[in-house]
């Protein structure tokens, strides 16, 4: 089957449906999942002209990755529409929610949500939707961005890392919290407040463990206990952005048990990636919040099995390499931000099947709730009828290895390839700057092919011939909830 040509039936022995994996063939209409047959048969897929027999890969609902910087317009040097897509379809991401901070200018006005849109139109190889963003003096802009299909907002309690998207005060909370009452949309928070702290000066730099100290849990757990009391006071949907701190797992349940609607997610290298086995000078680790102990990561696993955590998602922020201080290995100067928008299937599981996680919890927390959160739960998310037919086609079970080998005697640049068990595949890495905390790391779950809408996109490492993603436009949903 041609990439990007239309499929109308998917046959497989393993197929996602609900909480249940079985033999079925999803037929598929006009983009959307027809009807799900639950037995195959020699007459299960008549009239298909296009049936894609993927034997015992698993076929699942297309990931939502609800948190990723693409950066596009101002730095697209760091990332942009066209790579950031491609790597989401390599990985089984089928929408993708673009953050209003890095790109320039950021998603803070109507007028620059427009810009976003144009930058973003026949450049994306995945569907897009987008959060816009809340600063200080911007409330009057909150609502017409919602009536233009904003997924939602997103605010810093402590610096942003850029100057165009500072941080907001307790009075611009308020202001904003108001203006979005009673419409059905989401505040996002990157919840970390500024503490005093006791750094040494003669700490190393280089040294991991300088950093973590310099980002210590308290500062996660007074941003989420003022976050926990705006969202009780003004019953406005708020959200826990990339929670790093088991901590703060108390004061989170206490306020939902008090009525708070607010959800939170985790990230991929938390549950991966521990403090111990951090390198000095390993910069490309460098994330904000930061990576914690291991203590702290098996209590997000419990917490994340227990469904105090809502969802798992990539938080892919990349840079150019400079930014990294690769060369000088300080963790003080370094660009805070983590490359894993493709790898976030194979990381989720490779951790998760060891825990007791099944496929059904792989698909709840990676495509279900994400969906939910931006307000796409009617579309993306599911394999059911009516659904947009977005198929992830994956094997659980083959491992591959992200490494690096050079390019040709020519030329004095590195690549980065994915080996896999059974074949080398160059390039393997599709965002646009390759570096990445996962080199060396061995995975479990190889991504076979991507489906968007009916149409194949992906396909063991190569791409349909155009773009076919579409921009996702919210429509806003109404509540009645007043102060």
């Amino acid at each position: 089957m041609e990439l990007g040509s239309t499929v109308t039936a998917v046959r497989s022995q393993r197929v996602l449906i609900g909480d249940h994996v079985c033999p079925a063939v999803v037929l598929i209409k006009d983009g959307r999942i027809h009807q799900i047959l639950t037995e195959i048969n020699s007459s299960a897929d008549a009239g298909c002209e296009e049936v894609l027999d993927v034997g015992d890969s698993v076929v699942m609902p297309g990931i939502v990755d609800s948190h990723v910087h693409v950066n596009e317009p101002g730095r697209t040097s760091w990332e942009g529409f066209w790579t950031a897509t491609r790597a989401a379809a390599a990985g089984g991401v089928t929408t993708i929610v673009d953050m209003p901070l890095n790109s320039v200018p950021p998603t803070t006005t109507l007028d620059n949500f427009h810009e976003k849109l144009r930058e973003a139109t026949g450049k994306c190889f995945v569907d897009m939707a987008f959060w816009g963003g809340v600063i200080p003096n911007n409330q009057l802009e909150l609502r017409p961005m919602i009536q233009a299909g904003v997924a939602g907002f997103k605010c810093f309690l402590i610096h942003s890392g850029v100057e165009e998207f500072p941080h907001v005060t307790d009075s611009d909370l308020h202001t904003a919290l108001k203006q979005l009452q009673g419409t059905g949309s989401v505040l996002l928070f990157h919840a970390e407040l500024d503490v005093e702290q006791i750094i040494e000066e003669t700490d190393d730099p280089c040294q991991y463990s300088t950093f973590l100290q310099s980002r210590p849990d308290i500062m996660e757990i007074e941003a989420i206990r003022n976050v926990t009391e705006l969202c009780l006071q003004y019953q406005v949907r708020c959200h826990i952005v990339h929670l790093s701190s088991a901590k703060c797992l108390k004061l989170i349940q206490a306020a939902r048990q008090a009525g708070a609607p607010l959800t939170v997610e985790t990230t991929h290298h938390y549950l991966t990636l521990c403090a111990e086995n951090i390198p000095a000078g390993a910069t490309q680790f460098k994330c904000c919040p930061p990576i914690r102990g291991s203590e702290n990561q098996e209590q997000l696993w419990s917490a994340l099995k227990a469904g105090q955590i809502d969802m798992v998602v990539s938080d892919h922020s990349p840079c150019t390499p400079d930014l990294k201080k690769l060369d000088s290995g300080d963790f003080t100067q370094a660009w805070g931000g983590i490359s894993s928008l493709q790898f976030g299937l194979p990381l989720f599981w490779s951790s998760a099947r060891q825990r007791g996680f099944q496929l059904c919890d792989v698909a709840r927390l990676l495509s279900h709730r994400t969906a939910q959160l931006c307000s796409l739960d009617s579309q993306k998310g599911r394999l059911s009828p009516g659904y947009d037919a977005d198929l992830v086609i994956w094997d659980p079970e083959r491992e591959f290895e992200v490494r690096m080998s050079p390019y040709p005697k020519h030329t004095n640049q590195l690549c980065f390839i994915v080996c896999c068990t059974s074949q080398v595949q160059e390039a393997g890495i599709h965002h646009k700057n390759k570096t990445t905390p996962y080199l060396g790391t061995t995975l479990h779950g190889v991504v076979c092919a991507t489906i968007l809408r009916g149409r194949l996109v992906y396909k063991e490492g190569s791409f349909c011939p155009e773009p076919l993603g579409k921009h996702l436009l919210i429509p806003q949903r109404e509540t009645q909830t007043q102060l």
